[in-house]
């Protein structure tokens, strides 16, 4: 594989919020319920399935996936793990209307310090909630303000997890 069509990936959000779940359901199809803080940094890596673009192209990535440390308040430390992104997935919790608050927040650092790259925000937990809950609602108004794709998920259910990464690939090969 050609290493231009290796991307690296952040995967941002508060404390709690599942990005280590999401991550090793996308990578290794798997789900723990036993809660593990990451501290610092997290890198795996997946191949995803070939990606047609809006141009009838053909593309392949190779995704190096940095599962970052959950945090309210994105710290210059956190930043420097952002630079040289190529895209990201923004994770909140929906049964934690907080973590919708604050990945607003992590979008902004996240373009200050990775400028015109494509980001998707996932929702995760969406096994947990009602499927009218306000938290959607305020989840889908921040897609709305922000222009980004805003996909439910649950790491638990295997809910658009493929679908959440998936998208971000045909993001970045359109961009």
């Amino acid at each position: 594989m050609n290493s231009m069509n290796q991307k690296k990936i952040c995967i941002l959000g508060m404390f709690g919020v599942g990005k280590t779940s999401l991550v090793e359901r996308f990578v290794y199809n798997k789900f723990d319920d036993e809660y593990k803080s990451t501290i610092g940094i997290k890198v795996c890596q997946k191949l995803l399935s070939p990606i047609e673009t809006d141009q009838h192209k053909i593309v392949q990535f190779n995704f190096l996936l940095w599962d970052i440390e959950g945090a309210e308040v994105i710290t210059p430390q956190i930043q420097n793990y952002m630079i040289g992104a190529h895209g990201a997935l923004i994770v909140s919790d929906l049964t934690r209307p907080d973590s919708i608050s604050v990945a607003n927040n992590i979008v902004e650092a996240y373009q200050q310090t990775a400028p015109g790259t494509p980001f998707v925000l996932a929702g995760n937990k969406f096994d947990l909630i009602a499927a009218e809950s306000e938290n959607i609602q305020q989840l889908e108004e921040l897609g709305e303000t922000l222009k980004a794709p805003v996909l439910l998920t649950s790491a638990k259910e295997n809910n658009n997890v493929e679908a959440a990464f998936e998208k971000l690939g045909l993001l970045i090969a359109s961009s």
